[in-house]
């Protein structure tokens, strides 16, 4: 395959966006009329004339994440080599649900996954499956510790059980709530703890409320522990949050969506001390490590609690393969299975560790740079240097100084040109 025509098609792409706008003015009825006028699939149309009516569109009407002047959240510009890896898994369309269904795409997942798992510090042992995003990996999470915490739930659900409790705190990410809902645990299961001055978990209000439940009959049984968070990059208390689990007999799962990739980082891991710890890690490929979208990782320690939560025979799947091997159908959520893993995959075999750390590290300077700027130009309030993730702002901006509505652009050019810079070089974004 002509991979060097795909990186160049790519990079044009990538060129002709840069000089381009960021965000589009169009409204659902513009798109919906065009859409209606075009396409009622009566008739076949020619291909190469679709294709370019649909890149026109996703030009024209896409808010513009791979520009280097995009500054919103963390979608990354994408490494050429996850996007050669997509088009392989679209031609060849492996489905991993089994092992021997596909060999070759099954241990080359498994092989990333064992690599990663291992700078986390987990065992050996450990389970660990490609998600669809985040979502997936702390619904896993949340099911997996359920199945250990509570050993007749997968047979009984929830009826007979006393009322089972998450803690998390306002910063963490809701989609816990939904999982709550999903679950059957109920959305008043989730306990929000309160936080520091600094947006980290208040871990004498985490102590506060678990005794208080389990006075009131409650079964507190998971915490979360977010490693950089949505709103603010934040970084629970880690090895004190393993401490208290350990002592609580609780599951702690740290939520690493997307500061998980600092652990490859010498100057950043030691953000992350506490991690190896956990019994289960949410990670995201598709935020620091510049995959395209989605790819989410789910770590835990606790194999057999995966194979119990998830197991699975049927007449229609082949017999359960033998060896060493495991079939992924029967230790994740999902059933049909897409290869997420390849662009990973091929991203690290490109890059190399010494590649990422060299990203990650620049990217979390200029993320050093812009967060003084923006603190000594009095456009924020700077959260305390433990809490602060490095490649964040770590600030709470306070909006518009002269109306306080919708937060400003930051006044200092240098830092707004570096952090340009920064996503032209690095090829993803540094805010959270």
């Amino acid at each position: 395959m002509a991979f060097d025509e795909i990186r160049s098609v790519a990079e044009k792409l990538a060129a002709e966006i840069a000089v381009g706008p960021i965000v589009p003015s169009v409204t659902p009825q513009e798109i919906r009329g065009h859409l209606a006028a075009r396409y009622d699939f009566s008739k076949p149309l020619d291909l190469d004339e679709v294709g370019a009516d649909v890149e026109a569109m996703l030009r024209t009407w896409q808010v513009h994440v791979t520009h280097p002047r995009y500054f919103g959240l963390f979608n990354p510009s994408v490494t050429p080599a996850s996007i050669v890896a997509d088009t392989l898994v679209a031609m060849y369309n492996p489905q991993l649900a089994t092992w021997r269904t596909s060999p070759a795409a099954n241990e080359i997942e498994r092989h990333t996954l064992a690599w990663l798992a291992s700078k986390f510090g987990l065992p050996a042992g450990a389970s660990a499956s490609f998600t669809s995003g985040g979502a997936e990996a702390n619904l896993s999470a949340v099911i997996v510790a359920l199945t250990r915490a509570f050993p007749s739930y997968g047979e009984h659900g929830l009826k007979h059980l006393p009322a089972p409790t998450i803690y998390v705190t306002t910063e963490s990410h809701h989609s816990f709530n939904k999982i709550a809902h999903m679950t059957g645990l109920g959305r008043r299961a989730i306990r929000t703890i309160a936080t520091e001055r600094n947006l980290t978990m208040d871990l004498r209000d985490l102590a506060r409320q678990v005794a208080e439940d389990r006075r009131r009959g409650f079964a507190p049984f998971m915490v979360v522990g977010t490693a950089g968070t949505t709103a603010a990059g934040a970084i629970d208390p880690l090895p004190e949050l393993a401490r208290f689990c350990r002592s609580e007999n609780l599951w702690l799962h740290v939520d690493a969506a997307w500061g998980g990739a600092a652990i490859l980082s010498p100057r950043l891991r030691g953000h992350l001390a506490g991690i190896e710890a956990a019994d289960s890690i949410t990670c995201d490929a598709h935020k620091w490590f510049s995959v395209p979208m989605g790819a989410g990782m789910f770590f835990c320690r606790h194999a057999a609690a995966v194979g119990e939560a998830f197991h699975a025979e049927t007449s229609y799947m082949p017999g359960k393969t033998a060896g060493p091997a495991v079939d992924p159908y029967t230790a994740s959520v999902q059933w049909s299975r897409r290869f997420i893993g390849l662009k990973l995959f091929l991203a690290l075999a490109h890059h190399g560790e010494s590649g990422y750390v060299e990203m990650i590290e620049h990217q979390a300077r200029m993320g050093d740079l812009l967060r003084e700027s923006l603190a000594s130009a009095g456009r924020g309030t700077a959260s305390t240097p433990r809490s602060s993730w490095p490649p964040c702002t770590g600030i709470r901006s306070r909006g518009c100084p002269r109306c306080g509505s919708a937060p400003a652009l930051p006044s200092c050019a240098r830092a707004s040109r570096a952090s340009a810079r920064a996503r032209r070089t690095s090829r993803t974004s540094c805010a959270r």
